[in-house]
């Protein structure tokens, strides 16, 4: 199954065999590097981010004696599960990101990725919004749900269904979806960030 660090968009670990094109980490080392396993703690710190593959030609070995090395599908999964664009490898994209959330909730004092990252745990470690079906039915493209046992991503007002190889066909929501993507990252997609998806998308 290979090593557990694929993440699924509601920000569990899991071993998976499938490859993600995005790349992140919760901070800092969170395995343990003899046996390139996860420890029990699910975060190093605040700073949960998603990373490009590959950056300035630097080699790593993946749950080695640095960081534990995540994966997502795309870019959508990864803010599902509660991850943020990566300041150093995705500055544009972090760039527009956090000026996106100056619009959507004003200016930020201070270092921009601390400001955005204590709003984000706090929505992480929340106890999931349950929506009605009028509710989902207005969250804009690349918000994320679950329905039962099925993790889904809106786009182009349909509901694709997720999976780590990839979105599979859409389906019809009826009823409760609890929200997997945190609430201020809905604001900053209503407010036009829009994420990269799998191509799987369309």
């Amino acid at each position: 199954m290979g090593l557990q660090n694929r993440v699924t968009p509601d920000a569990r670990i899991v071993s998976q065999s499938w490859r993600g094109t995005f790349m992140g980490n919760r901070g800092g080392r969170i395995h343990d590097p003899e046996t390139r396993t996860l420890l029990r703690r699910k975060w190093a710190s605040k700073r949960w981010i998603c990373c490009v593959l590959s950056f300035q030609d630097r080699k790593r070995t993946v749950m080695g004696n640095s960081y534990t090395e995540l994966f997502f599908l795309d870019e959508v999964s990864a803010l599902a599960a509660g991850h943020r664009p990566c300041f150093e490898c995705r500055r544009n994209d972090a760039n527009r990101f956090a000026q996106i959330w100056e619009t959507a909730f004003g200016h930020i004092q201070g270092s921009r990725a601390d400001a955005i990252d204590r709003v984000l745990h706090a929505e992480r470690i929340a106890t999931p919004q349950k929506l009605d079906r009028g509710t989902t039915e207005k969250l804009p493209d690349g918000c994320m749900i679950r329905v039962e046992d099925e993790m889904l991503a809106k786009k182009e007002n349909k509901w694709l269904v997720w999976s780590g190889e990839g979105y599979q066909t859409p389906r019809d929501i009826a009823g409760m979806a609890e929200l997997l993507t945190p609430s201020s990252i809905v604001a900053l997609l209503r407010h036009g960030y829009r994420p990269a998806w799998h191509r799987s998308a369309g």
